[in-house]
């Protein structure tokens, strides 16, 4: 005979028992939300006390984020008696093929944070890596964005450039600039260094330290190669170049500085005709 007494006892108890592991676990998530809540608010002024780069802040505080909200579901769901062991065995396996689909993703993101904490370069560096120039537009987490002089757009990832060599143009405030002159050997040396040095002297933007060089740094049959190193303030590198190139043009014309002529000889048909029969 059916007997309901017994069943609804038993209803009873079980009721009783997960009725108040439930409201236990509703309990903690609610208190676990409102303390994860207050970390991350503690998290994101402690970024910004601490000067973290923007762009790294957010992603941060996701990660920090889900970490805790993993933490704190794994504590309810052993709360209402649910067996923790092949959860976390799912858990590690997702997250283990996850990993491997994500694996340069992930090396880019790892690669995006290093950038972004160490700062080898920053928004509006002029650098040269992974054989491509640019100034940097914008530093994501998993790439950076550079804009060449000629207005093109590179999508560099930020796993191979964390690991590979970096050329930053904008971290010193000044530069060496080198003006190779090429002249006929037939010129007075003295005189083209010493128009060298007055176009130098003209210059405000060529700074005096450290000290001008005029050497000669080639010596061929038919032209001399004079190498002139001179500093000027980083933003000025390029218009002191291209500035420095004409105006010592003008003044070797001016002055009659010849350039190297390059020789050729020929030789006629009939001359090669008498070396043959001989």
């Amino acid at each position: 005979m059916f007997d309901i007494e017994k069943y609804r006892v038993l209803a009873i108890d079980y009721v009783v028992l997960y009725g108040m592991k439930l409201v236990l676990a509703i309990l903690i998530l609610a208190i676990g939300a409102w303390i994860i809540k207050r970390l991350n608010r503690f998290i994101s002024n402690l970024m910004i006390r601490k000067n973290v780069d923007p762009s790294l802040r957010p992603f941060l505080g996701s990660i920090i984020g889900v970490a805790l909200w993993v933490v704190l579901i794994v504590v309810v769901i052993s709360q209402i008696g649910v067996e923790m062991t092949s959860f976390i065995a799912v858990l590690g396996s997702a997250g283990l093929a996850i990993g491997l689909a994500l694996q340069g993703s992930l090396s880019n993101f790892a690669g995006g944070v290093l950038i972004l904490t160490i700062k080898p370069f920053r928004v509006g560096d002029f650098i040269d890596a992974q054989g491509q120039s640019g100034t940097v537009h914008l530093i994501n987490i998993f790439n950076t964005v550079l804009k060449t002089a000629d207005n093109k757009t590179i999508y560099l990832p930020n796993g191979p450039l964390a690991s590979s060599v970096v050329v930053n143009y904008s971290v010193e405030a000044t530069r060496r600039v080198e003006l190779l002159f090429t002249v006929s050997v037939n010129n007075d040396i003295g005189k083209v260094r010493q128009l060298i040095q007055q176009l130098i002297n003209e210059d405000e933007r060529v700074l005096p330290e450290p000290e001008p060089a005029i050497v000669v740094t080639n010596f061929a049959e038919h032209a001399i190669t004079i190498s002139v190193r001179i500093w000027s303030k980083r933003e000025e590198f390029w218009p002191l170049y291209w500035d420095m190139t004409e105006k010592a043009k003008a003044a070797f014309e001016a002055n009659g500085i010849a350039l190297p002529v390059p020789r050729r000889e020929m030789l006629s048909s009939s001359a090669t005709s008498s070396q043959a029969t001989v």
